[in-house]
């Protein structure tokens, strides 16, 4: 069952008996995903840029925007106005199906991955992940990688705080760390 329909058959329910809204329309629910890469030093060069939304733009299956800076910042060298990153905005059934493809194929794909942090979700129930390196990505083959780029994964809900957020993405089925598990590390 895709993550769209169990969201609508189980997981809202779950979530309704489980904190007691009144009805359905009050239940937390995802509202939009944001992938971004800054370029760092590379802002100057056109190729690696070229490279960078390429790969975005096949990760997400949707054409990213060039963030441009906001302001002049002289020790880093920015321009107002200048390059200095991608981003694209998913919602909806792409949305849906980016989590899914997340959740069960990215996440486990990524080396020396022992599970989510809750720590990673703010206050307002936004949940952030970042990706040293987009290798993870199933669109993404070895023979077609020039430069290894991070990425940043933020999971925007509707939720009103922390607590409400967690078990939402918790149900939905993303791999948070158990408590003790910090203390394990071998």
């Amino acid at each position: 069952m895709r993550l769209k329909e169990r969201y609508k058959k189980e997981i809202a329910l779950k979530m309704k008996e489980k904190f007691g809204y009144r009805n359905i329309f009050m239940v937390p629910k995802l509202d939009k995903v944001v992938v971004n890469v800054g370029f760092g030093r590379f802002s100057k060069d056109s190729a690696y840029i070229d490279n960078v939304t390429k790969n975005l733009a096949s990760i997400t299956g949707q054409k990213c925007v060039l963030a441009k800076a906001k302001k002049a910042i002289s020790a880093f060298k920015i321009r107002e106005g200048m390059i200095i990153g991608a981003k694209v905005t998913l919602r909806g059934n792409r949305m849906y199906d980016f989590v899914e493809k997340l959740i069960n194929i990215t996440l486990p794909r990524v080396r020396d991955f022992r599970g989510l942090a809750e720590k990673s979700i703010d206050k307002t129930g936004n949940l952030t992940i970042g990706f040293k390196e987009y290798i993870a990505f199933p669109e993404i083959s070895a023979d077609s990688i020039e430069n290894i780029h991070g990425l940043e994964v933020i999971i925007a809900t509707t939720a009103k705080n922390k607590e409400e957020s967690l078990e939402l993405l918790k149900i939905m089925g993303f791999p948070f760390k158990q408590e003790g598990d910090e203390n394990k590390r071998n």
